[in-house]
């Protein structure tokens, strides 16, 4: 039975019109690049999260932004430490310039903040990358299939008018032969549409977490520099002098390495 329908169809390609093989072969290319997209896309994901996860953890245990820098070029793959490193820049700039903890306070966590939105920004293209084409898909191959069928329906109809027979059976060969494409559409565009959603909404969540973490550096810097004028001496608080001895601690070590 499998065999008679596989043969069946084979018959039915073959004897296409050229308009409905290239219809066809369109929807092919489609197909194969919609997939290859897919499942780069989906390792690529699989990647991203698990290593954030892995950044967030070490994030968490440790105190010393150099430690953190460090950490964050060794797993490129994570966005979350693509952020980090835009947030880093940001406070290189500060120091380099002169302009770092010990000058305005608002405007240096605001510069630090367009720093974390930035790499959030660069993080989410990077991985929104070819994720449109599987939109376009979606969209375009059922009407790509749908004009294959019409254009295979009106050669039909248009040899059933030469011959002069209405009959089911000088019809039904030409009007299948138009429907695969159509089915062929569908059979394209299901997928990538399926596949889209999907990694749509695993980006939604990728992004809800970029901010978050981007928040939470800001918090620790902001508290940091906030409790010289509060006045609090905790140990988990330090002098906003403490901070820019501090960067410049690790901007040094890190020049020396």
């Amino acid at each position: 039975m499998e065999s008679s329908v596989s043969t069946n169809m084979l018959g039915l390609l073959s004897g296409s019109g050229p308009v409905v093989k290239l219809v066809l072969f369109v929807l092919l290319l489609f197909s194969l690049l919609s997939w290859t997209v897919i499942l780069a896309k989906a390792v690529r994901l699989f990647k991203a999260r698990r290593a954030n996860d892995e950044f967030a953890d070490f994030f968490d245990e440790s105190d010393d932004l150099l430690e953190i820098y460090s950490f964050a070029r060794r797993i490129p793959e994570a966005p979350m430490a693509g952020v980090f490193h835009e947030g880093y820049r940001a406070l290189r700039q500060l120091h380099a310039t002169g302009s770092g903890p010990a000058g305005s306070l608002r405007s240096w966590l605001e510069i630090l903040e367009r720093g974390l939105k930035k790499g959030i920004q660069e993080e989410l293209a990077l991985l929104e990358r070819f994720l449109p084409f599987l939109a376009t898909t979606t969209n375009a191959a059922p009407f790509i299939g749908l004009f294959g069928t019409v254009w295979g329906i009106m050669t039909s109809f248009h040899a059933i008018g030469m011959m002069g027979n209405a009959s089911l059976a000088t019809v039904a060969p030409g009007i299948s032969e138009a429907l695969v494409a159509t089915a062929a559409g569908l059979a394209v565009a299901i997928p990538a549409g399926i596949a889209f959603n999907t990694f749509m909404s695993s980006l939604s969540q990728m992004e809800a977490d970029l901010q978050a973490f981007s928040l939470e550096f800001l918090n620790i810097m902001e508290r940091q520099l906030i409790s010289t004028e509060a006045g609090e001496h905790t140990h988990q608080t330090y002098h906003r002098e403490d901070v820019e001895r501090e960067l410049e601690e690790y901007f040094e070590e890190e020049d020396r390495e």
